[in-house]
């Protein structure tokens, strides 16, 4: 099992070296006179409270009644008796956390700190061995174990305990509309936050004053990250500025976000994003709310970096009624029709229809577009049944055709058509055209009857080039509606492959 050690906080350490002078557990310092008391950390019943109450007692925030009128109570009578607490924020009231507190009992005044006893050397004999105090400002985590904790907490919970688990050595990833709610999260933290972003030089005039309406916003500075200039100028002068509609976007981003990213997270050791899982069900399904990098290494070496994605189950239209509600800033280009936005040339709007994810890289299936910083999604998806692995095969219904190499090159040259098909181009070893499979043969029995037929055909191996030329495959899986008395054949053009996206592609031919 991976296990990742992880420095303490300076309170942590400072809380260790009470007890073990003591010798016993952590117990907070008394106030000083006249300070207020701070309450000891509320008990497993108001637990749900925490990542609001606490962080905002610790900073001496004070919190407001949600009752019938606004006016102010303290942290312990809030605790005692109120059911909704009101986070307060500069300017006003910011955000509600809906806590279901059913009773809790606090201390009026921390615990005191016990005297340690003065023994005798005859008495200290006695006594029986302590283990030795944690100097070491280490402690160790499993990671599995962490994200089965954290896979219901709420967004604001899974904040919480990042930035508190990791300080400065923890940072937010921003770009999108996405990010701009993670920032909003950890701003009602109440916990310090970096923020960086990638800056390609390829962005959107609108993507840059977005930017600096979002530093104004919360008062923060974002950390630049830029590409190497001697890299860029280098693709740039041998292949020209837009060489990626050719031979893919991979090469391009890794000069211009892969590697500076790579660089930057060699000087963290965990960091955040906005990835949620219905935005590429087919890389994404599967995100854990935290989990090792799979792709980046982090300053303590391979394997050591660990990446919480917050929003992971959160839906699109949960995100846009987050961000509409808080009033925070967004960027222009959401209201031009973009719903996922990157660089300019690789970012285009979508209509209303189209997966949110179809406008980024266009010209690629959908494979392609996880090749990039989250790349390391592919294993969620796993087992990865690569071709020299997998010894069967997919879509296996009575319903479904299976055509040979010439039936395929004649079907795709015919001049005249007796009957409208559909053709999945596939590779068994393919997790897309795997995760396919029960859609694929669901479309087949659901047509069945009908006056269209469905087939397939292996595209790999010697038939891959023969359907790269002839039959406008680009990546596996590729699917085919030849007409009826027509010459030509329709690609189907949409990422979603579930069942009813398939069948309403093909009944509107019909």
């Amino acid at each position: 099992m991976l296990r990742l050690r992880i420095p303490l906080a300076p309170s942590a350490l400072r809380s260790a070296a009470r007890a073990a002078a003591v010798g016993g557990a952590a117990t907070p310092s008394p106030p000083a006179r006249g300070a207020a008391a701070t309450p000891p950390p509320p008990s497993p019943r108001i637990a749900a409270m925490e990542a609001v109450s606490w962080p905002a007692a610790s900073c001496s925030v004070p919190l407001v009644s949600s009752g019938s009128g606004l006016k102010q109570t303290s942290l312990q009578s809030t605790f005692k008796s109120s059911s909704r607490v009101w986070l307060p924020r500069q300017g006003g009231l910011s955000m509600r956390a809906y806590c279901a507190v059913a009773s809790a009992e606090v201390a009026a005044e921390p615990e005191q700190v016990p005297l340690k006893p003065i023994l005798t050397p005859a008495q200290q004999a006695l006594q029986p061995a302590k283990p030795p105090p944690a100097q070491s400002g280490e402690i160790e985590l499993d990671p599995e174990k962490l994200a089965e904790e954290m896979n219901t907490c709420s967004p604001l919970e899974i904040m919480d305990r990042a930035l508190g688990m990791y300080g400065n050595d923890i940072a937010i990833a921003f770009g999108g509309a996405e990010d701009v709610a993670l920032i909003e999260i950890a701003h009602q933290s109440a916990r310090p936050y970096r923020v960086f972003t990638l800056d390609t030089g390829r962005m959107n005039p609108e993507t840059y004053r977005f930017f600096t309406e979002v530093e104004r916003h919360y008062n923060i500075q974002i950390e630049y990250v830029f590409p190497d200039a001697g890299e860029v100028e280098k693709l740039t002068k041998d292949k020209g500025m837009f060489s990626f509609y050719q031979d893919g976007h991979e090469e391009c981003c890794n000069i211009r976000r892969i590697r500076p990213l790579s660089k930057k997270l060699q000087g963290l050791r965990s960091w955040i994003t906005g990835q949620r899982r219905d935005q590429l069900p087919v890389s994404r399904g599967k995100l854990p709310v935290v989990q090792i990098d799979p792709s980046f290494d982090g300053r303590d070496g391979p394997e050591t970096l660990l990446k919480w994605n917050p929003l992971a189950s959160m839906s699109h239209n949960e995100i846009w009624r987050f961000l509409t509600n808080m009033n925070v800033p967004i960027n222009e280009l959401h209201t031009k029709g973009f719903a996922s936005v990157g660089c300019e040339p690789c970012t285009r709007s979508i209509l209303p229809w189209q997966h949110e994810r179809e406008g980024r890289w266009w010209w690629e299936e959908t494979n392609s577009k996880e090749l990039g910083i989250n790349k390391g999604n592919m294993n969620n998806v796993r087992p990865y049944r690569r071709q020299q692995e997998f010894g069967g095969d997919l879509y296996n219904n009575p319903s479904i055709i299976k055509f040979s190499r010439e039936e395929m090159r004649a079907l795709g040259k015919t001049t005249s058509r007796e009957k409208s098909g559909v053709v999945c181009l596939y590779a068994p070893w393919c997790p897309h055209c795997q995760a396919m499979d029960a859609a694929y043969k669901e479309l087949a029995t659901r047509l069945e009857g009908t006056p269209v037929y469905i087939a397939k055909f292996r595209a790999d191996g010697v038939n891959k080039m023969m359907c790269q030329q002839e039959l406008m495959m680009t990546t596996f899986p590729t699917i085919l509606f030849f007409p009826k008395n027509s010459t030509k054949f329709i690609k189907y053009p949409s990422e979603r492959r579930d069942i009813n996206s398939l069948h309403s592609f093909v009944m509107s031919f019909m």
